[in-house]
């Protein structure tokens, strides 16, 4: 028994400095951020999407993987709301990972490669902004999308992670975390993707194009 408790002890410890090197780990990706200029092309970003907004145009998001599931969260904070002290109208976001039917049918008939390139072909108009999401910048999907997306006039955004892969050299503006571990990249993405609509939501407050209402 005591065997077994120390074991137990010695495991419990073994997580715990996990843990902690992977918080670590995080933390330094985005101080890597703070020491460099990444935070000037996410104001840059910000400045350039909220314009696109507040001239009618749409705000759309791809991604696979952790990277489609942060594309649907951000869209949902412009669609609802963003903060719990901000109540406004909505805005305009859509997540190009959309219902099973579509996602399965485009894979059966096409292949997964250009679902994002076809509802970019399909959905955006000149003047919309594609922000195209992928942790290594090698995704064949993402990247079709945002070539598909600058023909059709749209602004390209990316969030990238290493030194921005294929991907960079079809974004406009990119921002890239620092970084190759997908974790880590994908932490640093969100973090910059709150730190985005929250810009884009003040910028569109400040200039008259969104009005506050009461808190709920």
């Amino acid at each position: 028994m005591d065997t077994l408790d120390t074991a137990s002890s010695d495991d419990h410890a073994a997580l715990v400095a996990q843990a902690r090197r992977l918080f670590e780990a995080s933390v330094a990706t985005k101080r890597a951020v703070l020491e460099g200029n990444q935070l000037n092309a996410l104001a840059v970003m910000a400045t350039r999407t909220a314009e696109a907004l507040s001239k009618g145009g749409t705000l759309l998001l791809c991604g696979n993987g952790g990277s489609a599931a942060d594309a649907q969260h951000l869209a949902a904070e412009l669609l609802v709301r963003l903060r719990s002290s901000v109540n406004r109208q909505g805005l305009p976001a859509i997540a190009l990972a959309m219902d099973s039917s579509t996602l399965t049918a485009c894979g059966n008939d096409y292949g997964y490669e250009v679902l994002f390139e076809r509802m970019v072909e399909t959905l955006g108009r000149p003047g919309d902004v594609l922000l195209g999401i992928t942790t290594s910048g090698r995704s064949p999907n993402v990247i079709r999308a945002l070539k598909a997306a600058r023909r059709r006039g749209l602004l390209t955004l990316g969030f990238l992670g290493g030194n921005g892969g294929p991907a960079l050299e079809d974004c406009d503006i990119a921002f890239i975390a620092p970084s190759t571990d997908t974790g880590r990249v994908q932490e640093t993405h969100i973090t910059a993707g709150h730190a985005l609509m929250e810009m884009i939501e003040d910028s569109l407050l400040a200039s008259g194009h969104l009005t506050r209402g009461e808190p709920a």
